[in-house]
């Protein structure tokens, strides 16, 4: 189940952004009964949220908070069910740096929700090895999203 929730005062396409979830979920093999949050908040409520849980300044793009720290699958293996936590966007954050990305701010969100979705998942970029796998499926997640439009 996906729940979306947009308190930032922006237009967001909610249907699109439902779609791509869910796509992006079946395509990671995620149980389609696993709850995910996705909500939209202004600049403020991202600052608060960054500064009070990463103690760093300012909002940012997105933020993930993981609940049952649900993993994808191996081959052979069910999908898991459970919580997968909450995905915050904000939409005027993102908007702001989508040019610098080379996207539209619709493509933006877009991004960063696979982005959200993959650091539910555990997926992380600290590390170079690791940067290269969560991007790179983040690319190709997309590119298959936009290739079945």
């Amino acid at each position: 189940m996906i729940e979306i929730n947009n308190e930032s005062g922006v237009e967001v396409d909610e249907l699109g952004v439902l779609q791509l979830a869910e796509f992006a979920l079946k395509s990671l093999r995620i149980h389609s009964a696993a709850e995910l949050a996705i909500l939209f908040v202004d600049e403020d409520a991202m600052t608060d949220l960054h500064v009070r849980f990463m103690d760093l300044p300012g909002p940012t793009d997105v933020m993930s908070f993981p609940m049952d720290e649900l993993r994808a699958p191996e081959d052979g293996e069910e999908p898991p069910r459970g919580v997968l936590g909450d995905i915050v966007i904000c939409p005027q954050f993102t908007s702001a740096q989508a040019p610098e990305n080379g996207r539209d701010p619709h493509e933006e969100i877009e991004y960063l929700l696979i982005h959200g979705l993959l650091h539910l998942l555990g997926h992380d970029h600290a590390e170079p090895a690791e940067k290269a796998v969560m991007f790179g499926l983040n690319d190709q997640i997309i590119a298959d999203w936009r290739r079945r439009k």
